[in-house]
């Protein structure tokens, strides 16, 4: 550690350039690893909040919330319970005067099930009443208030928001919590249409024969949300190859700086210095060289978190990024093997005699 400090403080502006790649890459790794989590959110976070682990969709809707339409009659079959509840999935755009048009998921429940109870109202109360609504609380940045009258779709009905509740996004769009029975009449699926979907709090959901319905786990679920495994999938890969980019970038440098040194470890070789501490040093520089950048990236990220405007989809995760601060440390060490073995082999007589 010794050497590698010294070394460091020696040739300041060779090592300060270095560091500010790792930043920058640092930098980038965290920003996309946090809206990747945003946008992951705003596909899941409403289902989530609703703490369940299965959920019973029409066996025809391809695992869709929307497509699903389950019958008076199929509903019959389903053994309810105090951990079941009902849910209706229907795309809304939401109107209010002087304000601008939302494109919204309105989610019509049963208010005297566990969803609506477990529901957390950040500002003004839960509905009691069929024409009162519990909206997310990003209709509040887009200027909606509390007791502010709302059309969905081209319906003549008005709604008033009751209140406002957080992170409460579906599709990556803003729910709207009402009464089934709005729902029946938005999903204007017919007179036989009872709900889109059964939901529970138990790891099954039991169906009676011949249902026409299928259990889903809650991650089987998601997975088949629109877009969202290809958007995740999108964002893993583009943060592995940003981690191989560090790997290679500190393997270069390191090289090329071990390359220009191989006469000091020569002189060091030949005092006798055993080849453990110019290993140890070998180390010790990656690391500090990694762990500098990796500080200041996690500075400018917390600075991005303090200024990114609500309506950008970031989630700044800390246990998730220190998960991929321990990757980037993980990659120096293997970006210094090659330097080491050049460390290892180096022949006093053959660099100091040439």
């Amino acid at each position: 550690m010794f050497l590698a400090w010294k070394e460091i403080r020696y040739e300041k502006l060779r090592y300060t350039l270095i560091i500010a790649m790792i930043v920058l890459i640092s930098y980038l790794i965290f920003i996309l690893t946090s809206l990747a989590q945003g946008l992951a959110r705003q596909n899941t976070d409403a289902v989530k909040s609703w703490d369940i682990q299965m959920i019973a969709l029409n066996d025809n809707a391809d695992t869709s919330m929307t497509q699903s339409i389950i019958t008076k009659s199929q509903l019959a079959k389903v053994q309810t319970s105090k951990k079941t509840a009902i849910v209706t999935q229907v795309p809304v755009i939401v109107r209010g005067a002087g304000n601008h048009k939302v494109s919204a998921q309105f989610v019509g429940i049963n208010r005297e099930q566990f969803i609506m109870k477990n529901l957390k109202v950040i500002d003004g109360k839960k509905p009691t009443k069929n024409n009162e609504v519990l909206v997310d609380s990003s209709l509040k940045q887009a200027g909606y208030q509390i007791g502010d009258k709302i059309e969905l779709n081209s319906g003549q009905s008005k709604f008033s928001i009751s209140g406002f509740v957080n992170n409460a996004k579906l599709n990556i769009s803003p729910v709207i919590y009402g009464d089934n029975r709005v729902a029946q009449v938005l999903k204007n699926a017919g007179p036989t249409f009872a709900v889109s979907a059964v939901v529970s709090q138990n790891s099954k959901i039991i169906l009676g024969k011949n249902s026409g319905l299928k259990n889903y786990s809650l991650a089987g679920f998601i997975k088949k949300l629109p877009g969202y495994t290809a958007q995740t999938t999108t964002f893993i890969f583009m943060i592995g190859f940003l981690m191989v980019i560090s790997l290679v970038v500190v393997a270069v440098f390191l090289y090329i700086l071990t390359m220009q040194k191989l006469e000091n470890y020569a002189v060091l070789r030949a005092q006798g210095v055993p080849v453990s501490v110019l290993v140890r040093a070998t180390i010790s520089q990656s690391l500090l060289i990694v762990i500098s950048g990796l500080i200041v990236g996690t500075v400018l990220t917390g600075l991005t978190a303090s200024f990114i405007p609500a309506a950008v989809p970031m989630y700044f995760s800390i246990p998730l990024l220190s998960v991929v601060a321990i990757g980037l440390v993980i990659v120096a060490l293997l970006g210094v093997i090659i330097p080491i073995r050049i460390v290892t082999r180096v022949d006093p007589v053959t660099v100091i005699g040439g």
